[in-house]
């Protein structure tokens, strides 16, 4: 249990450094040359880690076997499901920097991680008809507040609150996890492989986002910092972090699991304000506040989990 606590910690404190490596990397980065290259990178190394770790997990099982791949329909409607995980996985990458670039790290990634599981309920209200409970309600309303608030706010000193565009573009990156978590938790449910899903979600991001590499400049992957930066976005934030979030969910309530995923946005806020100086207005804090306690909500409102717990997407 201890292990499988730490494990969710220090994946969601990787997750959260993401914004920050990127404001400390070279000028001429744009979201998607960065996006692609992360993923490109971390993708891989994400579908070779977990896929061997699928085998390892196959090979050990005591009881019915996890499901495999095969060309049947239901095999290859399976496979589309995880294919479009990966889909949304590298869309995320350009929304979620656009975010952090135009806003800053700190409210781009708080908002980003707040509107997600938000959306992510309302989606799986829209396609199983489930009526959420009234503390996901107080929840989502508090976070709606909190967004709304962020949207007037922006940093200290400023004339036009939060960028709009940047405020879009992290609810988009809030967006494109919500259909993430839905499909992997059907996934789930029919019973295949945490490490085969998350394994196959790498690989075919790391795929579909080679497919932009031609199409965006590179030059700053010839630099020092540029190529550090790529490497940790790559390696720790996305094979390392989802390879230790996978295995400590398999032993954690939903409840634990989403509270111990709150020091992402912590992380990233700490280090938005503490390691690159940015100064939030007033009304940005309260935003931040009162979305962070519609997060904390959240997260004591899932102690009656749905296990297998379906997977979060981190920045």
């Amino acid at each position: 249990m201890v292990l499988h606590v730490l494990a969710v910690l220090a994946a969601a404190l990787l997750f959260g450094t993401t914004g920050t490596s990127m404001a400390l990397g070279p000028d001429d980065t744009t979201p998607l040359s960065v996006g692609a290259v992360r993923l490109v990178i971390g993708g891989t190394g994400l579908a070779i880690l977990a896929f061997s770790l699928a085998r390892r997990h196959a090979r050990r099982s005591t009881i019915a076997p996890p499901r495999s791949l095969s060309l049947s329909k239901t095999g290859i409607r399976s496979l589309a499901l995880m294919v479009l995980t990966g889909f949304c996985l590298a869309l995320y990458q350009p929304l979620f920097f656009l975010g952090t670039e135009r806003n800053g790290v700190a409210v781009g990634t708080v908002v980003a991680l707040g509107s997600a599981p938000i959306l992510a309920g309302l989606l799986e209200w829209g396609l199983t008809r489930r009526v959420p409970s009234s503390t996901w309600m107080t929840a989502t309303a508090l976070a709606t507040v909190g967004v709304v608030l962020l949207g007037f706010g922006g940093e200290a000193g400023g004339a036009g609150g939060t960028d709009p565009v940047g405020l879009l573009g992290s609810v988009g990156a809030g967006a494109t996890f919500a259909v993430i978590a839905n499909v992997q938790r059907r996934l789930l449910d029919q019973g295949w492989d945490p490490f085969t899903v998350v394994g196959a979600m790498g690989a075919s991001s790391a795929v579909l986002s080679a497919l932009v590499l031609p199409f965006v400049d590179l030059g700053w992957l010839s630099t020092t910092s540029g190529l550090i930066m790529a490497l940790w976005l790559g390696i720790a934030t996305i094979s390392i972090a989802y390879v230790m979030f996978t295995w400590g969910l398999g032993g954690l309530t939903a409840a634990t699991a989403a509270t111990l995923t709150l020091g992402e946005p912590l992380t990233a806020s700490i280090l938005g304000i503490v390691v690159l100086g940015e100064r939030l207005s007033l009304l940005a804090i309260l935003g931040l506040a009162v979305l962070a306690a519609g997060l904390a909500l959240l997260a004591w409102g899932s102690r009656a989990p749905r296990d297998p717990v379906p997977f979060a997407v981190e920045g």
